[in-house]
């Protein structure tokens, strides 16, 4: 088999006819401009506003790119076109920003609805969800207060809304722990994030005792969370848990600083991007080195994070497809890392989007707003299109 490399387009690709990669090329190369991201998230915001047929322009589109389908169902196709280069699926309900507990309900029961396809199937190896998902932003805050002790108790009536988030989640991980199957508790911003730590933790201490189910978040752009990675997996040894956790860089940088400054607290980013990828590779070799009860995700798109694991995992002789260990991207991003990966016989997954369009809509221009602040992102994506485009011998756009 030949060396593991990132640059094998042909293989990157093979996903993809000509039509699917000049999709993906003109795509790129308009989330590479900030000001068309600006302007195009603002038209296509008003649009679906004032109900202007615009989901099908969008949905053969961005929504294409980056999502499965807007329903459980429409998302088979994609996992099986996965499926079929040796990777995983992870279907992820990405609808946002909801109030109502009737919403929080619905949405507890579409992850579940997750849960249920993934059962017994071996490409959707890991469900996920986020707990904003199921619980009010502001609740999670003051809960978050409680947790660090700056609030003593919430409220008679917040509390019992708690109670009611709990049992999502509960009834959540319960559906997963009854299907033995791995789910991802998302990280989110820093200011919620000590309830949820908290929260994924009471629900590791139920359902991790045998087997890694519930797997934490951690955002390694924090320059706190290697020490609190090291901790959290010394308390779950003391409990006598599998510790599993999906580590990633981060998603929130720019409202992280932004709050921070005018909150006058201190930055809980990184300083440098040097630092955000030592801690990163420290926690990778940290996880590594203790599997005998831990599990771990690398969710990332870089490179030399990737190709670090899969060296340190010959290195200690851990065999590539160890279900304790999974490489994660997302779909329509970083096919290079993912396919090649998988090629090579390791356990990669895709992160695969849906839901309703104009309610998956934050998400995708999320996700083209991150490309376009990452450096290097798009120009990469783009390099490696035209690079395959020149093997294939069509050029031309």
């Amino acid at each position: 088999m030949s060396p593991l490399s990132f640059e094998n387009t042909a293989i990157a690709f093979k996903g993809k006819d000509d039509a699917a990669l000049r999709r993906s090329y003109w795509l790129f190369k308009l989330i590479g401009n900030p000001s068309m991201v600006r302007i195009g998230g603002t038209l296509t915001n008003f649009a679906l506003g004032i109900g202007f047929p615009i989901g099908w322009l969008i949905k053969n589109n961005i929504f294409a790119q980056f999502c499965g389908g807007e329903t459980v169902e429409e998302c088979k196709a994609a996992s099986a076109r996965l499926a079929e280069y040796g990777i995983g699926t992870i279907l992820d309900y990405s609808v946002e920003g909801k109030e109502k507990e009737s919403d929080f309900d619905a949405t507890a029961e579409e992850i579940i609805r997750t849960i249920d396809a993934a059962k017994g199937n071996p490409h959707i190896p890991f469900c996920v969800f986020k707990v904003t998902g199921v619980a009010r932003f502001e609740l999670l805050e003051r809960q978050n207060e409680v947790v660090r002790g700056t609030l003593t108790q919430l409220t008679e009536k917040d509390q019992a809304e708690w109670s009611r988030v709990v049992q999502r989640v509960l009834h959540i991980c319960q559906a997963a722990y009854d299907a033995d199957q791995r789910i991802f508790i998302d990280a989110e911003d820093s200011w919620i994030q000590d309830a949820i730590d908290q929260l994924c933790h009471d629900m590791m201490e139920k359902f991790n005792h045998q087997a890694p189910i519930v797997y934490n978040t951690v955002q390694l752009y924090r320059h706190d969370r290697l020490e609190f990675l090291k901790k959290a997996h010394a308390w779950a040894k003391d409990k006598g848990l599998h510790y599993a956790v999906k580590l990633v860089r981060g998603a929130y940088m720019e409202k992280e600083g932004k709050r921070a400054a005018e909150m006058g607290y201190q930055n809980p980013i990184q300083p440098s991007k040097e630092a955000t990828d030592r801690d990163f590779n420290a926690g990778v070799k940290y996880c590594l080195d203790n599997l005998q009860d831990m599990a771990l995700c690398c969710g990332s798109h870089n490179e030399e994070s990737s190709m670090l694991l899969a060296q340190w995992m010959d290195e200690r002789g851990i065999v590539k497809n160890d279900n304790r260990v999974a490489f994660a991207q997302l779909f329509g991003m970083s096919d290079h890392i993912s396919y090649n990966l998988a090629d090579a016989g390791y356990n990669v997954v895709k992160y695969l989007p849906y839901g309703p369009i104009k309610e998956v809509m934050p998400y995708l221009l999320r996700r083209a707003q991150e490309n376009t602040s990452v450096k290097g992102q798009t120009s990469r994506e783009l390099g490696l299109i035209l690079k395959e485009r020149k093997r294939r011998g069509n050029e031309d756009y």
